[in-house]
């Protein structure tokens, strides 16, 4: 607990305490006229100068129509009619609320704050003379770092020299830690554990993942919720129209009836039921209490915005390779036809030598013979079909069965291959699905999400197996980066009105559909940088079973404000017409107002609990 709030606590204490002795005092002694109000006004004056205070400044400043304003002008008018206990446990019962509020707020400020220790402070840089500590927005690119056990990874990069375990758990909320050793990528803010490690940095400071992190953090208050801009615009709205409404109820009864006493005294309790500060509060403080409880689930999400409108996912669209899959092939058959399964793999290899891409890695990672670049001639890739390759002389082509010359083929991913135009057969790969997946898939569908699709470029039988494997509902291959697109545009036409789409994805050419898309989430830890500054919502370890846990959060986070906003408006609706006849008094309104503004508090701290 801070200083501030013991200092809260201390107010509220002493101004009870100060209350409780001018009610004895008055009931004891008999006090009389000045005597009580003398009595009383010390206790109001304790408690409530701060926020008399800001109603005379919001007065002045030109923002008036604020809960200070409606207290003032509430608790003033009630010593002006004789109500002097009324108007001090208003002030009192408004000031516990406000407790509850700082609180509530500070504990999920710190929720959220937490992050910020992920920022290293120094990084151990190696040069000509020496190790030298510099700050981390110092460090360029290339540089060779020192990470020391019990320090906290500064930048990120690839380590070469020394092996550790890292703990992830600050990014990713993953508990165990992990291995690294030469050739493995480290990210920072990431804690190195028991080893020293000799790290490469791949990037500066700001595009670090780190920075990256931070700065969605820091962000993601800007974006308001939907339903938490509707409240700040009806709060606006509503608060002018409540003192009018309260100052007519004053005023023009008794030009008929008389009684001004008592039609003011009504007016003041209808001042102080009407006061919006629980839906004003409580509100923003779920939304932002759902934020954190999801970073801590290693669910970074951009604003409250993004997490309602995951809260009303109704199809949720996937990436095939990197996203549901691993993204790494292995060569799961060799099927070679005049020549031996030797040859067929040796020729994919060559043919494959210069390769960058994926599936051109895995078939030479799995030829275990010698590979010797000198007996490759002219090599030349061809976009979107595969490889042409001079081999010991011989024209070889490896890559789609189009490519070779075959018809269109229902054999999933493969490398077929020819040689001197005779086809020599195909090496069949598979790319194994992400541990988690189908699990994600089928808590999607728990969570009642009417449709799970999946778009991809690769051909149509690796998909469907996949898909099969998955138990997604649509699919659609064979389609480049603005089919995609395309295709998402199609989709969210049959999306109802109050339903969403989300797509995930993590790669570069996945980034134009995570922008279309009412949501996009992004896989963090391997995702590409494009995809990650494109996507509302990123799951930093990578791991699928996080999705319908980020979906729950967002639902249960939205049914917590739908609840204090029915609550709320429901019981100041009914106690606003009995104060209104006179079937009432203050202390009902102080329960409308202030007491169902602790409740409505009490409950939007429930998204804080682990």
């Amino acid at each position: 607990m801070n200083t501030h709030h013991k200092k809260d606590i201390t107010r509220v204490i002493v101004g009870a305490g100060l209350f409780v002795a001018a009610a004895m005092a008055e009931k004891l002694l008999g006090l009389k006229d000045i005597w009580t109000i003398v009595a009383y006004m010390i206790p109001y004056i304790y408690i409530g100068h701060e926020t008399l205070s800001k109603a005379v400044y919001g007065i002045t400043h030109g923002q008036i129509f604020d809960e200070n304003f409606l207290m003032a002008i509430a608790t003033v008018g009630a010593i002006a009619t004789g109500e002097y206990p009324e108007a001090v446990f208003v002030m009192l019962f408004y000031r516990v609320g406000e407790l509850f509020e700082h609180m509530a707020v500070g504990r999920s400020r710190d929720s959220i704050a937490a992050l910020m220790e992920i920022m290293p402070e120094c990084a151990s840089v190696e040069g000509p003379e020496g190790i030298v500590e510099i700050d981390p927005e110092e460090v360029s690119e290339g540089s060779i770092i020192i990470i020391r056990p019990g320090e906290r990874v500064p930048l990120d990069g690839i380590v070469l020299e020394g092996s550790s375990m890292l703990n992830t758990m600050a990014l990713t909320g993953e508990s165990l830690p992990r291995e690294v050793a030469p050739g493995d990528k480290v990210i920072s803010g990431c804690v190195n554990i028991n080893g020293l490690l000799r790290v490469q940095t791949t990037c500066e400071y700001t595009d670090s993942t780190v920075a990256h992190i931070l700065e969605l953090v820091e962000d993601s208050a800007a974006n308001k919720a939907v339903t938490e801009s509707f409240i700040t615009r009806f709060a606006r709205v509503y608060t002018p129209v409540v003192v009018v409404c309260a100052a007519l109820l004053a005023a023009v009864p008794p030009l008929f009836l008389g009684n001004w006493s008592e039609w003011v005294y009504r007016g003041l309790t209808f001042l102080v039921i009407s006061c919006p500060c629980a839906l004003v509060i409580s509100v923003p403080l779920t939304f932002f209490g759902g934020i954190g409880k999801a970073s801590r689930r290693g669910i970074l999400v951009k604003g409250g915005n993004y997490l309602e409108a995951l809260a009303m996912a109704e199809t949720v669209v996937f990436d095939k390779t990197g996203t549901l899959t691993k993204g790494k092939f292995r060569v799961a058959g060799l099927y070679p036809e005049g020549i031996g399964e030797e040859e067929l793999l040796y020729l994919g290899a060559m043919a494959e030598y210069y390769s960058e891409h994926p599936v051109g890695i895995s078939v030479r990672e799995a030829y275990k013979g010698q590979l010797d670049p000198a007996d490759i001639g002219k090599y030349e890739e061809l976009a979107g079909m595969g490889v042409k390759a001079e081999i010991n002389g011989d024209a070889v082509l490896a890559g789609s069965a189009r490519l070779v010359g075959l018809a269109a083929n229902d054999t999933g991913t493969a490398v077929h291959i020819s040689r001197e135009g005779i086809y020599c057969g195909h090496i069949l790969l598979e790319d194994d699905t992400k541990e988690g997946a189908a699990e994600a898939v089928a808590g999607l569908k728990e969570l009642g999400v009417k449709e799970t699709a999946m778009l991809t470029g690769d051909r149509w039988a690796a998909a469907r197996r996949v898909a099969q494997m998955l138990n997604i509902d649509t699919l659609h291959a064979e389609l480049m980066p603005e089919d995609k697109v395309a295709k998402v545009e199609e989709m969210l036409k049959g999306v109802s009105e109050k339903g969403k789409l989300v797509y995930v994805g993590d790669g570069i050419n996945d980034a134009p559909v995570l922008t279309r898309a009412d949501v996009g989430i992004a896989m963090g830890a391997m995702g590409s940088d494009a995809a990650i500054e494109a996507a509302d919502v990123v799951i930093m370890d990578d791991r699928l079973d996080r999705l319908p846990e980020a979906i729950a959060i967002a639902r249960n986070t939205r049914k917590i404000v739908m609840q204090n906003i029915v609550m709320t408006l429901g019981v100041k609706g009914v106690i606003l017409i009995l104060g209104a006849f006179g079937l009432v008094g203050m202390w009902a309104a102080v329960f409308a107002d202030v007491g169902i503004m602790v409740i409505a508090v009490l409950n939007a701290m429930r998204m804080l609990a682990e």
